[in-house]
């Protein structure tokens, strides 16, 4: 494929058939969207190499009939049939409820993306209810493994296969349910009847996979939940109505009783921040009594000290006094007592000393 040749007198070129729908399908674009009609307005030339271009995140499957072997392509790419090959088509159920034979493809988008479907259920008490669900779902493969590869395109109708089988399960567990234990735990019951259990942590499994297409299913989304019977949608719609009136009536209480608890907690800590004023204005009234009664204390001390101080002084003045005028008595009186003895010794030498003169004139 690809090489230039011309041809010899005796050869024509030869057109390749293509079933109708492949080559419907090969005029439009991959799309996920079943409702995209677009579609290349120039027919196509059975002369030429059929091709076609495989969009990011999407699988083609080409068979070989006389090598009697498949082959898979993973996209971006550009697939070129040989002589003997041609695609596999895929008819997959569409619309919601899921119908079959909506959608046909050439590609296989490999996901991650989602399905819709409704399906009617019945719960133990015969309560028929209609549930909306979406699921979120990608194949896991390595594109390296052409055998794995494969088996995606196993199952022509995925989509239809995996709502019948998850409705199929959700069914089956909803029959045992009450329509009152289903209306408060309808996301616990489905996503469990749907993943299962851990047998050895009891906990609802993360995800669902499917063996043999190696189509994984992740996560679950219920949309709505709506009674079939209008006698039922009517009653579940006066429960739902009450039920919010009483949860409403609930929370006005709640908040009531939040208001009155705040209030009560505000003027305790009011009444105990006055108590507690009131006990430091009287230790502060204590302190100022003491803090007076040490000032009194300490002036009348210091009063009768400075008299006390006073009269000391005073009489050791006094006391002074009297012993230094006692040492002037005493010291006058032996200043007088030398004087008359002097006096007397000079009147006594002056006497002998006129009787000797007296003596010595005779």
């Amino acid at each position: 494929i690809g090489s230039s040749y011309m041809l010899k007198p005796v050869e024509e070129l030869w057109a390749q058939v293509l079933p109708t729908e492949v080559d419907s399908l090969l005029r439009k674009e991959a799309s996920r969207d079943k409702h995209d009609k677009a579609v290349d307005a120039h027919d196509r030339d059975a002369t030429r190499v059929v091709s076609y271009r495989v969009p990011h995140g999407a699988a083609v499957q080409v068979y070989d009939y006389e090598k009697k072997k498949s082959r898979v392509v993973f996209g971006p790419d550009l697939v070129l049939l040989q002589p003997d090959e041609h695609f596999t088509t895929l008819n997959m159920s569409g619309g919601i409820p899921k119908q079959s034979n909506q959608i046909q493809a050439i590609a296989l988008f490999m996901g991650p993306d989602f399905m819709t479907d409704q399906i009617v259920v019945e719960t133990s008490d015969h309560a028929r209810l209609s549930l909306k669900l979406s699921y979120n779902w990608h194949f896991e493969v390595n594109p390296g493994d052409q055998e794995a590869a494969c088996r995606i395109f196993s199952t022509p109708d995925f989509v239809g296969d995996l709502c019948k089988a998850l409705s199929s399960r959700v069914r089956g567990v909803v029959a045992q349910t009450s329509f009152d234990q289903f209306h408060k735990h309808s996301v616990d019951i489905i996503q469990e009847s749907v993943f299962g259990r851990n047998v050895e942590t009891n906990e609802v499994n993360d995800q669902l996979v499917f063996t043999s297409n190696n189509l994984h299913v992740t996560n679950i989304d219920i949309q709505s939940v709506e009674p079939v019977d209008q006698r039922t949608r009517d009653s579940l719609q006066k429960s739902v109505q009450l039920a919010i009136e009483i949860t409403t009536k609930s929370q006005e209480a709640t908040a009531r009783q939040e208001a009155e608890r705040l209030d009560q907690e505000a003027r305790g800590r009011l009444e105990r921040q006055k108590l507690s004023d009131e006990a430091e204005a009287e230790r502060s009234r204590k302190a100022l009594l003491e803090l007076q009664a040490q000032s009194a204390a300490v002036e009348s001390t210091g009063q009768a000290t400075a008299e006390a101080r006073a009269l000391a002084e005073a009489s050791k003045i006094e006391g002074e006094a009297a012993v230094k005028q006692a040492s002037l008595q005493a010291e006058s009186s032996t200043i007088a007592a030398t004087a008359s003895l002097e006096e007397q010794k000079k009147r006594q030498h002056m006497e002998l000393d006129h009787k000797s003169k007296v003596t010595e004139l005779e």
